[in-house]
């Protein structure tokens, strides 16, 4: 380890730290470009700070410092409404300064934080895009961590071929699709808020720790204008079950202002009981017609999927989606922290 690293504390919120908020979400960036040259996945840092405000969750930041430069960038997130034996960490050092101990040092802040807040499940992300190796592999094992679940990441091109979508919508039956852009309407929101909840059951978990998650309309409500406020352009539909007028399946995108051209797949969801009618299909064809029409620099659709979700893989492989990266969730259980 080098003798003049330092491991700080860093408020994102606090302006007066603005210039070390700005390296500090610059290092995660320049771990993506790494991995991913061009089509790194990036967050803004009025992004990250939008999530920093939030109440369903406490998130704690550090950066590892060399001398007067930053170098790496750590922050866990612990929810506070569910799963609040979790904590999820993001970790990321500068390419010239692994292999003296930075990760080392950030990875053991992170885990004497999640111990002083009481969580004792830790799980971490690390990527490699296609063709690669995952170069955090050996350090994400070497501390304890093990796989719970690979996701494959996916791109589709636009513009697409408006006619092909739309025919996968020439579809009569007891479900009508509907849309928004950016404001979802509030008549929306109780069944979305359902739907979210059952987004953390229905969706592949693999090997995962993760319990259900507790939403209703007033988190789906700040979390979609906390979303707006932090510069993204949202592009949403539903699958409406007519003779019940329920919501019962969503897909939503998301476009960072960080990234115009890109638009980020997010979740996509139909209820056990409406499964067989093709609506995770028509959903995402519509909300790719949509996106066309309203955000129409964006070039290409962003997806992550767990590998072993194979029915909406050969849904994105329909659509026209093309695997071009991976992923895996690492968890480490320790047990309730003392």
């Amino acid at each position: 380890m080098s003798d003049d690293l330092e491991i700080r504390p860093i408020d994102l919120l606090d302006r007066a730290q603005e210039d070390a908020a700005r390296d500090w979400i610059g290092v995660h960036a320049a771990v993506q470009r790494e991995l991913f040259g061009p089509t790194g996945s990036a967050w803004t840092l009025d992004e990250i700070r939008g999530f920093h405000r939030s109440p369903s969750g406490t998130r704690v930041a550090r950066a590892a410092w060399v001398g007067d430069r930053l170098v790496g960038a750590f922050e866990a997130r612990m929810p506070t409404t569910d799963n609040l034996d979790l904590a999820l960490f993001w970790l990321s050092v500068l390419p010239d300064h692994r292999g003296r101990g930075v990760g080392e040092a950030l990875l053991s802040e992170g885990e004497a934080i999640a111990r002083e807040h009481g969580r004792g499940t830790l799980m971490g992300e690390t990527e490699w895009a296609e063709g690669g190796v995952d170069l955090a592999e050996t350090f994400a094992a070497r501390h304890g961590y093990a796989v719970g679940q690979t996701m494959l990441r996916s791109a589709m091109s636009l513009p697409a071929d408006h006619d092909a979508l739309s025919a996968l919508l020439a579809v009569t039956d007891d479900y009508a699709v509907e849309t928004f852009v950016d404001a979802m309407p509030e008549e929306w929101l109780d069944d979305r808020a359902v739907l979210q909840q059952r987004m953390s059951t229905d969706a592949p978990a693999d090997d995962l720790a993760l319990e259900e998650e507790a939403w209703d309309a007033d988190r789906l409500r700040e979390t979609h204008a906390r979303t707006l406020a932090s510069g993204r352009r949202i592009v949403e539909s539903a699958a409406r079950h007519t003779p019940s007028g329920r919501l019962v399946a969503f897909t939503t995108i998301g476009v960072s202002a960080g990234s115009p051209d890109l638009g980020y797949q997010q979740d996509t969801l139909v209820l056990r009981e409406h499964r067989g009618h093709g609506l995770g299909l028509r959903l995402k064809a519509a909300n790719a017609l949509r996106l066309m029409d309203e955000i129409p620099e964006v070039s290409s659709i962003r997806t992550w999927n767990s590998a072993s979700n194979a029915h909406m893989l050969a849904v994105n492989r329909r659509l026209g989606y093309v695997v071009d990266g991976y992923s895996r969730e690492w968890q480490k259980v320790t047990g309730p922290a003392e």
